[in-house]
């Protein structure tokens, strides 16, 4: 019986009509080819079934001893908390962490393209980004095993967060705690390549309040630039309202210590004039009296690596979708 044939990269090379070199940085330096281009030598891999000499040779070897994390934010205190969960589990075990930050679409789609086929690791960690369909596919194709933190893929296990229970909880929080204007902060000029919880945040306070009879104004809902250093501008927009917010849930804890340094600038009595309630819980909540609401970060990043090993272990396990509690950590500043 005649063996399938193994195709080569100048196979790949002659079919998509590109040069080898360009198939070469496809598979090495994705985020250097157009969009047009990588996506042409990409299908054209995936319709012959392309296998690079380094898969092959990683495959006999079993195991390389690498487990990639794809993040954006990688420096975010709320990312560096969940990567430490996931450092925390692989500690005891022959794997390593790579991270491979992302810093647009073209990068995301590059690493999911390019780890998956090169199989430079042996499995995989996606934290709070997409997985389109091709890409989901391309990652059962090539049997690269996957675990999803806070994003959800019917073909993978995931650890997810009830974005939208966290924001009942900031609103009934407060409600209890007898406020009566309350106000949004969440993060403007969000890329497009990651995902936007803030959005399911700010849906579960708006349903909550409402349920309590209480309107949230649009003047009352502001969006600081990221990369702005401060949320003067936002403080000042409420102070000077005729009615200005009492209370207000920030969609992040960095947000909200952001504000509350802004407050204190302005005179404002934390929480006497404006309480404020974030979300996260990462290590500088507690040491500045953030209330907040806690995600688990590290448990989080535990989990998925936990998820990770068990299906390296043994790949008809079923796919498991868990989910981290969330709860009200009260502290000074409501």
């Amino acid at each position: 019986m005649t063996s399938p044939r193994k195709y080569t990269v100048y196979d790949v090379a002659e079919k998509a009509g590109v040069s080898i070199a360009t198939v070469s940085r496809v598979l090495n330096s994705p985020e250097q080819v157009r969009e047009e281009t990588r996506l042409k030598v990409l299908t054209t891999i995936d319709e012959l079934g392309f296998e690079p000499k380094a898969d092959a040779s990683a495959r006999a070897r079993k195991i390389l001893g690498r487990i990639g994390v794809i993040t954006p934010f990688f420096t975010h205190p709320s990312f560096v908390q969940r990567m430490r969960g996931i450092a925390t589990v692989l500690a005891d075990t022959p794997y390593e962490m790579v991270i491979y930050p992302v810093e647009s679409l073209d990068r995301l789609e590059g690493y999911l393209a390019s780890l998956t086929i090169t199989r430079r690791v042996d499995g995989l960690i996606l934290i709070s980004l997409p997985l389109d369909d091709t890409s989901a596919q391309r990652l059962q194709r090539h049997q690269l095993e996957t675990v999803i933190i806070e994003g959800c893929h019917t073909d993978f296990s995931a650890v997810q967060i009830d974005d939208y229970h966290g924001g009942l909880l900031a609103a009934s929080y407060l409600f209890k705690q007898g406020y009566s204007r309350f106000a949004f902060l969440g993060p403007g000029e969000l890329p497009a390549y990651s995902l936007h919880p803030e959005d399911k945040r700010l849906a579960g306070y708006q349903f909550a309040l409402e349920e309590h009879g209480i309107p949230l104004p649009d003047e009352y809902i502001r969006y600081p630039a990221v990369s702005h250093p401060d949320v003067n501008d936002e403080i000042t927009q409420w102070i000077n309202l005729p009615e200005p917010p009492n209370a207000v849930f920030a969609a992040s804890d960095d947000l909200a210590i952001r504000l509350l340094r802004a407050a204190r600038e302005h005179g404002l009595k934390v929480p006497e004039d404006l309480a404020i309630i974030g979300f996260d819980d990462i290590d500088m909540a507690e040491q500045v009296g953030l209330t907040t609401i806690s995600q688990s970060l590290d448990e989080s990043g535990r989990m998925a690596a936990e998820l990770l090993l068990a299906r390296l272990g043994n790949s008809d396990r079923p796919i498991q979708r868990l989910e981290i509690g969330l709860n009200v950590i009260p502290r000074e500043t409501a």
